[in-house]
């Protein structure tokens, strides 16, 4: 039998002029088990050492969400420590894949980003948006916190913002919240509307200097030369967190609504 945590799937297609679209899937949402987390990491590795690749599109399946965050049916199976730091070291290697990336990739955000997405959507380097994509940080609300995806947020939206989604863990912030705090460039009405000017902006940059886009991604990135290991250090604390019985018994609770 296939659970939830063996589903999913990352595909990548690239076209004639060097853009290269990733996209993930799963059924529940989009959601985020380990196996997907490492596919991604390492299919963004791969596409920025892909000489024919110019540009990065990082998008999901489906019309609704964009990406439910991380799988509660992986978080509520862990039971050591190791483990626990072994699945939240898959959103570290994510954003830390994003980020060390020389592609500049553009986020296509369609829907609701929870959690993990809000940190995957944080991690690109230009992100657009339909107004139906608000954003949650829900970690604290199943006794976690967004320890690991935290630093990726803060970058985008400022301390100040992403405080408030920390806390206010149960609380939607819209879409153009989002966009006036920096997550976003650019809301559409549709995702059709959205596609058209991903592909207008991508191709600009397909045919930009690739030398001088990569220095651009550098100095977009500088001050975060750390995060191998700050992110290492923050798995740590969401490993310990996702073992105690109120953490458990949260997630159990909101797989149940």
């Amino acid at each position: 039998m296939t659970t939830a945590v063996d589903q999913g799937n990352v595909e990548i297609k690239i076209n004639d002029k060097g853009i290269a679209t990733i996209e993930f899937s799963h059924p529940l949402s989009n959601s985020l088990p380990g196996k997907i987390l490492n596919k991604l990491a390492d299919t963004i590795t791969e596409a920025g050492n892909n000489d024919v690749i110019k540009v990065i599109i990082l998008k999901s399946a489906g019309e609704r969400a964009f990406c439910a965050g991380a799988s509660f049916d992986e978080l509520i199976s862990i039971n050591d420590l190791e483990t626990g730091k072994t699945f939240f070291s898959g959103f570290a290697n994510l954003i830390n894949a994003a980020r060390k990336c020389p592609k500049l990739i553009i986020g296509r955000v369609q829907g609701k980003a929870v959690g993990g997405g809000v940190g995957m959507a944080s991690a690109v380097d230009f992100c657009y948006a339909t107004k139906f994509a608000s954003v949650k940080l829900s970690e604290l609300a199943v006794g976690i916190g967004p320890f690991v995806v935290g630093p990726a947020v803060e970058r985008k939206v400022g301390a100040s913002a992403m405080s408030m989604m920390a806390i206010n863990a149960t609380e939607w912030y819209t879409a153009e919240w989002a966009r006036e705090k920096g997550l976003y460039a650019e809301l559409f009405d549709d995702a059709n509307a959205m596609d058209e000017a991903i592909n207008i902006l991508a191709e600009k940059l397909a045919n930009s200097n690739p030398e001088a886009m990569g220095m651009l991604k550098k100095v977009f990135w500088e001050g975060t030369e750390n995060w191998d290991t700050l992110l290492a250090e923050r798995t740590a604390m969401s490993g310990k967190l996702v073992l105690s019985d109120f953490t458990k018994n949260a997630i159990n609770e909101f797989k149940g609504k």
